[in-house]
């Protein structure tokens, strides 16, 4: 039976491939269209008429007359939305909002989600991972089984009932079509639970017999899951447990910081790995090819996209690129327009285009995720290839970090300050070798960086402070971030979140 099922739906789902080649033959024609129909249906709304957009006729006077929006901009407009007014960003109500991730510290933005943008983006999306996975692997046998998502929760809005809140996993596993129920362990009563440590323990104790032949989630959340539940199984890894496994999609965060620890416990050979690129804001790309480190840049999706160079982020009044004229390994910020009323919205995240026909793109940080004390411009990218070497020369695996710089006026003192979990145990002697090895590896990487740290002239040695494993798990409960997509902050220019974290460590280490 379930192999009849598995046939019928993987020649539904790549009936798909017609429709995203169309726009990938005619990207530019695509991309135009969807900007055009975003202005024609948003005309009538309250952002609209403040715009104009009835008077624009093309996509350069848009760019030339809607300044560039960021939440902040948008959010009187957003706050009216959340008490029940509607048709001010967007046409047709609004009865979802997809709480943002934030970090440790940072409050939650709620991002309006229309029935255009669940249907026609995010659902689409996932539709879409599945048609580009099977164009893959046309033997797959993902629907002889189930998928088990691992994500966030929802809850009513108290200034509003008809309205409700949760972050994007949560809004889109309520709103999937009722086909998907039959796929998809274990019940969504258990999948939704808010409390982190609850769901875990229901989730394992409901799917531990299941056909499980997919799975899906935010890479660092998931390693938890995945150490639990062949944990609470006694098995030596994952295909233990579920020996159809053949897919895990991820996304939210870089991967391949984690890929040895996956590898552990997931046997390497059987298993495939699909990347995504999706947010609160919309769905963005998906991995096309098998063993890519890029993704495919979706077009037909309701979001008109535009790139302003990552050199122009803080120019009063900035000249954004169209798909036309991007260039490859230029880092550029991404500025959408979408089916829910983010109109020129500055999504702070930055991409690269790996590919121009067609149009693949690798995410290679945030806008506000770097270090830029004194001109070194140290980005994600930069950290990430530095201590993938590190692990390697040292045969380390660190599991997760966090940095920001120190900078004392009076003496002019300067570094860059991190807290780095590593698995295993360092003696003082292999904790120095890991910061001189890590501030060698950063200087090839980055010649500002390099050019900052010659002879410790401008800027001193980094203080690295090593903790173990588990430790970054207790700080994120502390500051009740626990599971969904709620993420570690990686970089950061200020130090609100690594004071926090030292300030709290001897708490967190009496606790392991």
């Amino acid at each position: 039976m379930f192999s009849i099922v598995n046939t019928f739906l993987s020649w539904f789902v790549s009936r798909r491939m017609n429709d995203i080649n169309q726009s990938l033959i005619q990207p530019l024609l695509t991309q135009q269209n969807i900007g055009l129909q975003l202005l024609a249906t948003g005309q009538n709304t309250t952002y609209g008429k403040l715009n104009h957009f009835n008077k624009i006729k093309d996509l350069k006077t848009y760019k030339k007359n809607v300044p560039i929006a960021t939440y902040e901009t948008l959010q009187p407009l957003i706050a009216r939305t959340l008490q029940g007014e509607q048709k001010l960003l967007w046409p047709s109500d609004i009865n979802w909002f997809a709480k943002s991730s934030g970090t440790t510290d940072n409050k939650s933005k709620y991002i309006p989600v229309s029935k255009e943008c669940l249907e026609l983006t995010h659902l689409q999306g996932g539709k879409d991972v599945m048609s580009l996975y099977y164009n893959s692997f046309p033997n797959s046998q993902l629907f002889t089984g189930k998928c088990l998502i691992l994500g966030g929760s929802h809850a009513n809005n108290p200034a509003h009932e008809e309205i409700k809140i949760g972050d994007v996993s949560a809004v889109m596993m309520q709103n999937m079509p009722l086909i998907s129920q039959f796929f998809r362990a274990p019940d969504l009563e258990v999948l939704l639970i808010n409390d982190w440590e609850e769901k875990l323990e229901k989730i394992i104790r409901a799917t531990r017999y299941e056909n499980i032949t997919h799975i899906a989630g935010v890479p660092s959340w998931m390693l938890v899951f995945i150490k639990k539940m062949i944990a609470d199984t006694g098995s030596n890894h994952l295909h233990e447990v579920w020996q159809n496994l053949e897919l895990y999609v991820h996304g939210g965060v870089n991967m391949q910081p984690y890929m040895s620890q996956y590898n552990n416990l997931i046997n390497p050979e059987a298993m495939n790995y699909f990347q995504t690129y999706n947010a609160s804001e919309g769905f963005f790309a998906i991995q096309d090819r098998p063993n890519a480190n890029d993704m495919l840049l979706m077009l037909d999706y309701g979001i008109y996209y535009e790139f302003l160079p990552i050199e122009n982020v803080n120019d009063e009044n900035p000249l954004t690129l169209s798909l036309a004229d991007v260039e490859l390994n230029k880092n550029y910020a991404l500025i959408i327009s979408t089916n829910a009323g983010l109109w020129r919205y500055a999504l702070g995240d930055t991409i690269k285009f790996t590919s121009i026909a067609p149009h693949r793109i690798v995410v290679t940080g945030r806008t506000k995720a770097f270090i830029n004390l004194l001109g070194e411009e140290l980005m994600i990218d930069n950290a990430e290839k530095a201590l993938q070497q590190v692990c390697k020369k040292m045969q380390l695996t660190i599991l997760e970090y966090t940095a920001a710089p120190y900078f004392e006026e009076n003496t002019a003192i300067a570094y860059h300050e991190w807290i780095i979990e590593v698995e295993q145990e360092l003696n003082n002697e292999q904790q120095q070798q890991l910061c001189l090895l890590l501030d060698q590896e950063l200087k090839l990487q980055n010649s500002d960086y390099e050019a900052k740290r010659h002879k410790n002239i401008v800027m001193q040695l980094p203080k690295i402070h090593i903790v173990k494993s588990g430790t970054f798990y207790k700080m994120m409960q502390l500051n009740g971030k626990l599971g969904g997509q709620n993420k570690i902050p990686r970089l950061s220019n200020e130090r609100v979140v690594l004071d926090d974290f030292i300030q709290k460590l001897n708490q967190i280490k009496s606790s392991i």
